[in-house]
């Protein structure tokens, strides 16, 4: 049993501080998150994407882990054998660069200063003292995780599987070292992928230079924002169909500030519609004048250095940074005749991720991925069907980057992360690559072989995450029982960070996709629509949240109010909306076990004795489970939680509660038991349904029950039960609902205070409809506060009387006594005067022509917006005393 006779109370508050950690303690200790237990059952499996050790939570973080563990939880309560299996990532450039950091302030040192072998062993000393901070906060948030089966990307089981894929790439001619143009960052030392490098726009000038032709006939001019790599120049390009320069190509021209030679070029790279049709060449600082190089088999200078600073290539230039070189190049070039012109103009370049240094193209030694034939098998599985997104919109995005990769630069300048498996032969010249230690050279046999100094990309790690972290290489029990997995949960902007790398990696060395679909979902953004980041100061720290209102209502606030794959805008006031949310169903529980004799049994349902409210929650609740179910397993949690949201506090709390509170309070003790077995089934299949988005205060209410089970968490989901649909039932109280309703608007629009007993007569249009209002005389008088109520089909409106049309009936509210018709009728009068004023000023305000032409767009609209406003409340104001005159003359 979740709790046995007699029945505790709740407490009067719900306090998550007082329940969160004590709950989450009752979970580990019972060893619900652990998978496996349980073979018999199928399987579900979900690996977490791995956050950085260097990192704490951050409402991506949040928002990501919630929607994986609502999978989980509710996979788990269906029956299924779940693993989430957890775990972080050693985030090779950001960890390396927070130990410097840290070594720089607190101790005084650098990494060259302690050498490779003492550093590394102090990232590791900073990792386990640190960097599994991460995971004391996803426990925080309420994630049920197998921390039994945690892993880490540096773990030895791993790094083998790293090395394992490394080898076997190598072997068959997919990896690969060469000079070629990559992603270089000045500050972090390394290579980047071209993923990790971030574009903004920023302002900047285009110089349009006059190169001269030896031959003395004229000049070329090409335009350049990046003066300073001229002197890295080797050609000038123009387009071989392009007239222009036809009899240009195979003569020479002279770089400015230098006079050395170069030749013109014809290269269909170059686009004749752009500039002057003329393009520089500089192949060690452009990607696309690389390739261009390689066609010609030019030659590949490099004027800047690895550290941003310019060589002696540069002359009098060399030792400048690019920014200073830039402002002095272009000020020689100016004061010497060069420059035709220049234009100040706004263009994207490329940053870096961790950093957001200004990334160099930068010609260097360093290992890559051979894509194509990689990307080629990931296209075909996509097209095949064996991998879906949700939503569908991101297959194409996906595929479209498959079709366009390039080759992935894997090695990295650092010391932190697996080192690359090369050993080079100081002898022969070699390179050997093994899965093991390397201590003499493969070809030769010489001892002389030391290894590359180099790290892999952490991206080469992570893409394969979802069969390393099982076992992969060895064929292990969790490999076979839960590889592939069932689905992936990313944001979008990491879909080829991330995403295609596991598909491809799953697919080659595993034959299967990792998982079958990938769950996408947006990014959190501040209230203004702006991304949140450190340098705008406008990022929200989910610990915070959660210690002021509770890791359920940051939740239910990251999954509500979304749809799949947009973003969404934090706001306190939703947070604010969800803990009230939350109190609502906490009140609403206490109210139904306040309401439980101590020490009896709760009798079962019978649906001979059931009143018609009773058979209208239980159809509801049949219809909130079949939703909710369907939801979730479509991955739209803002739809089941809207579900949720509108039963709960709508149908439950606001309506059938009151309901019941006719026979609880009553003398009717058969009567009282089948209210209290309904009370208590609705709120027993309610809290499994809400579990998943909020775990905490579920789990806390439902162990006070008296239901069977030992834990929420391992209690079955709801399934619709077939006998408990009731149309009619639904239909009829939908009538007695909507009556209600009027009555209780009326009151409203007439200020009557809802203590003020007022008569309600009801015409119902058939037979049906009286039988209905006949037999729910007792709700009517207690929910409307009637002093009297007459039900008659032949009824006529009282002279004085407000009307409201509800489905099957005509409701009256005699008047008499109630309000001053006539002063009532004055004051809207008055209130219409205004209004007509507000309509006629705003109207001769948009009939300006000026005002429409000159004003801000979003003042216009605004001032269209309040007409709009202005109409509809005049029509009401209007309705109203055309209602007050009919009453007053008698007319209906």
């Amino acid at each position: 049993m979740a709790q046995t006779a007699p029945v505790t109370s709740l407490p009067p508050v719900y306090d998550p501080k007082a329940v969160e950690q004590k709950i989450y303690q009752f979970w580990e200790r019972g060893g619900y998150f652990q998978a496996g237990k349980d073979t018999a059952k199928p399987s579900f499996s979900i690996v977490m994407p791995p956050p950085n050790v260097t990192g704490s939570l951050h409402l991506g973080h949040a928002w990501n882990n919630t929607l994986q563990d609502i999978i989980i939880r509710h996979k788990r309560m269906a029956g299924y054998d779940a693993l989430y299996l957890p775990g972080t990532d050693h985030a090779g450039i950001a960890t390396q660069a927070r130990v410097e950091r840290m070594l720089r302030e607190e101790v005084g040192t650098t990494r060259h200063e302690l050498g490779r072998e003492r550093f590394v062993e102090r990232v590791w000393e900073w990792k386990h003292t640190y960097g599994n901070l991460i995971t004391s906060q996803v426990r925080a948030l309420g994630v049920s995780c197998d921390w039994s089966r945690e892993r880490f990307t540096m773990d030895e089981g791993l790094s083998r599987a790293v090395r394992t894929v490394f080898v076997r790439l190598y072997e068959k001619g997919l990896i690969y070292r060469g000079n070629r143009i990559i992603n270089w960052c000045p500050r972090c030392a390394t290579a980047l992928s071209d993923i990790e490098v971030e574009h903004s726009d920023v302002e900047g000038t285009l110089y349009h230079v006059r190169y001269p032709r030896v031959d003395g006939h004229g000049d070329v001019v090409v335009a350049t924002t990046r003066p300073e790599t001229m002197f890295a120049d080797v050609a000038v390009a123009v387009h071989p169909d392009d007239d222009r320069y036809r009899d240009l190509v195979g003569r020479t021209v002279r770089l400015p500030l230098t006079g050395r030679e170069i030749p013109v070029i014809a290269d269909a790279y170059v686009d004749p519609e752009f500039g002057t049709g003329c393009v520089k060449i500089t192949p060690a600082h452009d990607p696309n004048d690389f390739e261009v190089g390689l066609r010609h088999n030019l030659e590949m200078p490099r004027c800047i250095g690895p550290d941003g600073v310019l060589t002696e290539l540069a002359g009098p230039y060399a030792g400048l940074t690019r920014e200073e070189a830039r402002r002095r190049v272009a000020a020689d070039l100016e004061a010497q005749g060069f420059v035709v012109k220049a234009e100040r103009i706004t263009h994207a370049v490329g940053h870096c991720s961790r950093c957001d240094t200004v990334v160099e193209p930068y010609l260097s030694d360093q290992w890559f991925v051979r894509m194509e034939p990689l990307a080629q098998a990931a296209i075909r599985g996509v097209e095949q069907g064996q991998l879906r997104f949700v939503p569908e919109r991101f297959e194409k995005v996906f595929v479209h980057w498959l079709e366009n990769v390039r080759d992935w630069c894997i090695s990295r300048q650092l010391w932190w992360g697996h080192r690359i498996p090369a050993w080079y032969c100081d002898r022969c010249g070699e390179i050997t690559v093994s899965l093991e230690d390397v201590t003499a050279c493969g070809h030769c046999g010489s001892p002389d072989v030391r290894q590359d100094e180099d790290v892999l990309d952490t991206w080469f790690s992570s893409a394969l995450w979802p069969f390393s972290t099982m076992g992969w290489p060895e064929d292990t029990a969790d490999l076979a029982r839960y590889y592939p997995t069932n689905a992936l949960v990313t944001a979008y902007d990491i879909l080829f960070f991330w995403v295609a790398r596991m598909v491809f990696t799953g697919l080659e060395f595993t034959g299967q996709m990792p998982f079958s679909t990938v769950v996408v979902h947006g990014l959190i953004r501040a209230s203004d629509g702006r991304k949140m980041s450190k340098s705008l100061g406008n990022g929200v720290d989910p610990l915070e949240v959660i210690d002021r209102y509770g890791a359920d209502a940051l939740r239910f606030t990251l999954t509500t109010g979304t749809s799949p794959g947009n973003d969404q805008r934090f706001y306190w006031e939703k947070v604010e909306a969800s803990r009230n949310f939350i109190n609502k169903i906490w009140n609403a529980s206490r109210f139904v076990l306040m309401n439980l004799p101590d020490g009896a049994d709760i009798p079962p349902i019978r649906r001979e004795t059931l009143t018609l409210p009773d058979r209208w929650i239980l159809h509801r609740l049949q219809e909130t489970i079949r939703v909710v179910g369907a939801c979730i397993d479509r991955y739209d949690f803002g739809e089941a939680g809207r579900a949720l949201y509108d039963f709960a506090w709508d149908d439950f709390c606001d309506w059938y509660i009151e309901f019941a509170k006719l026979s609880l309070y009553g003398e009717d003790e058969v009567r009282k038991g089948q209210t209290r077995a309904v009370l208590v089934h609705v709120l027993d299949q309610l809290l499994r349904l809400l579990h998943p988005f909020v775990p905490f205060v579920t789990e806390e209410i439902w162990q006070s029950l008296p239901v069977p089970g030992e834990a929420l968490i391992a209690a079955a989901w709801p399934t619709p039960d077939p006998a408990l649909l009731d149309e009619a039932a639904a239909r009829r109280t939908q009538q007695l609902m909507d009556a209600v309703r009027a009555v209780r608007n009326v009151r409203a629009e007439l200020n009557v205070p809802p203590s003020r007993p007022v008569a309600l007569v009801i015409r119902p249009a058939d037979a049906e409809a009286a039988s209905l209002f006949e037999s729910v005389q007792d709700i009517l008088r207690k929910f409307g506060n009637l002093s009297e109520l007459t039900i008659d089909p032949a009824a006529v409106a009282p002279a004085q009387a407000m009307t409201a049309v509800v489905t099957g009936a005509e409701l009256y509210l005699p008047l008499a006594g109630l309000v001053d018709i006539a002063q009532e009728v004055e004051r809207l009068n008055r209130e219409r005067q205004r209004l007509v004023a507000e309509v006629e000023r705003a109207q001769k305000k948009l009939a300006n022509p000026q005002f429409v032409s000159r004003a801000p767009a979003d003042v216009v609209d605004g001032e269209r917006a309040k007409l709009a406003d202005y109409e509809a409340k005049l029509q009401a104001v209007e309705a109203r005393i055309r209602q007050f005159q009919g009453s007053a003359d008698g007319r209906m």
